[in-house]
């Protein structure tokens, strides 16, 4: 898998309104979603030293992240998954995991990998074995996606996004604290070497502003509050 571009915007319930209703006959909307929407739980891990978090405080461009994701609170789909960014520009790394395995990461162990074991399950053993590396932040939200497989360009909008430290609470419904102000969201466009110029005219509202946002950065921030 190629390095994609990702652009972040934070918006209003408006200008994401007016942006609905403009890409909707111009592109597909993810076929996973039901009713228009579906909800994202991630589990995030940092180390030791909090390296994830600082990296991202300090904006050093090479940098990668691990999480556990689930969507619409079930159980049926767990992913273990990496994040990395690389002169701006960013790949994700994913595999498939049982609930029993999930279980021992949320507890910050790990079992040893055998022949069945993916490279990232190997990889993230070693992080958690060597560098501590250990779940500190539970972040959800909706997204509503939208494709096109010209510049496979997906842009998508995440509302209510939201963080809890309570990470025994992952499967079941955590407490959450809400992240953004009342009636702020993130708008993503990703793409791989160039978005269609259609799309860049729609996207055209006069007001979109480009953010360096990380969802697990801010709830982490948060985390003060919360205790």
């Amino acid at each position: 898998m190629n390095y994609r571009h990702e652009l972040k915007f934070i918006v209003s319930d408006l200008e994401l309104n007016i942006l609905k209703y403009r890409l909707m006959p111009l592109m597909h909307e993810d076929r996973h979603q039901k009713g228009g929407v579906y909800n994202i739980r991630s589990l995030y891990f940092d180390d030791f030293y909090d390296t994830c978090m600082h990296e991202n405080e300090d904006g050093i461009d090479n940098r990668k992240k691990y999480r556990i994701r689930i969507y619409n609170g079930s159980d049926h789909v767990i992913k273990l998954e990496k994040k990395i960014k690389v002169r701006g520009m960013t790949r994700k790394i994913s595999t498939g995991i049982d609930k029993e395995k999930c279980l021992t990461y949320m507890k910050g162990e790990t079992l040893i990998p055998n022949k069945d074991s993916t490279d990232l399950e190997r990889e993230f053993y070693a992080e958690i074995k060597m560098n501590g590396m250990h779940p500190v932040s539970i972040v959800e939200y909706e997204r509503t996606a939208f494709v096109d497989f010209r510049g496979n360009t997906r842009i998508t909008f995440d509302r209510n996004i939201s963080g809890s430290e309570k990470i025994a609470s992952f499967f079941d419904k955590p407490v959450l604290t809400p992240l953004l102000p009342k009636g702020k969201h993130i708008l993503e466009v990703k793409y791989d070497e160039l978005i269609p110029e259609y799309l860049l005219q729609v996207l055209d509202i006069g007001s979109l502003q480009r953010t360096a946002f990380s969802k697990y950065y801010l709830s982490r921030n948060y985390q003060n509050t919360w205790k």
